[in-house]
């Protein structure tokens, strides 16, 4: 493994929204609120990327060991702030990369105008554009939901909690605020653990919820549930 890549550990599990309610009641007492955050929440949007065979949905489904995504995301509907983002899993692990774009640079990356990539001073962006023009990865789908996060600083921890989960369907202007989206299904509420060395314990017992157990849900697969 590259000693120089930081990897994380995640759990995930998929709550109801009374035990949202009781976690947050006790991480309110012990953790701090994410300071980025407009009233405690943000709105996410994302745009997904896979290729003609579905590949990161399929290695998703089937549990993958080594397995990458892309995604490019902003927040709150602020069009300023953009970033791509690579996502790469291994035993379990977590890490991430990402590199700033412009609203011109996202737009053209999604009307498939990419040669500016391959000039860009990120290597992330260099990086996509090698698999969209090789691997013909695409954007695919956009997810949007809002997110309730909370920090802990021993250890690098963060909570978070996803819901309102909804679904682009084909659309992948994400750009575009008028861009329909429906909710994905019946999407759980997604309590996200994060940390790095060491989960403290005060932590580990603030997310504790009788007969919840991990999962590997993942929101990309959830907003593909209708095609």
């Amino acid at each position: 493994m590259n000693m120089d890549i930081h990897y994380r550990h995640e759990w995930k599990h998929e709550i109801t929204w009374s035990d949202l309610l009781a976690i947050r009641a006790r991480l309110y007492a012990v953790a701090e609120r994410d300071p980025h955050a407009e009233d405690g929440c943000y709105h996410i949007r994302s745009l997904y990327f896979d290729n003609l065979n579905d590949r990161a949905l399929r290695e998703k489904i089937d549990g993958v060991n080594r397995r990458e995504k892309f995604r490019i995301r902003y927040y709150n509907g602020d069009t300023s702030f953009i970033k791509l983002e690579k996502k790469s899993k291994l035993n379990g692990l977590e890490t991430k990369y990402s590199a700033p774009l412009t609203k011109e640079e996202a737009q053209k990356i999604v009307d498939g105008d990419i040669g500016f990539m391959m000039d860009s001073p990120h290597s992330l962006i260099r990086e996509l554009y090698c698999k969209m023009r090789y691997q013909c990865l695409r954007p695919k789908t956009i997810v949007d939901y809002t997110r309730q996060p909370f920090i802990y600083r021993p250890g690098n921890v963060r909570v978070t909690f996803d819901y309102d989960l909804h679904t682009g369907l084909s659309c992948t202007d994400f750009l575009n605020p008028d861009c329909v989206t429906i909710p994905a299904g019946d999407a759980p509420v997604l309590m996200e653990v994060k940390w790095d060395e060491f989960l403290p314990e005060i932590i580990r017992a603030a997310v504790q919820m009788p007969g919840r157990r991990v999962t590997a849900f993942s929101k990309y697969a959830q907003c593909r549930v209708y095609g």
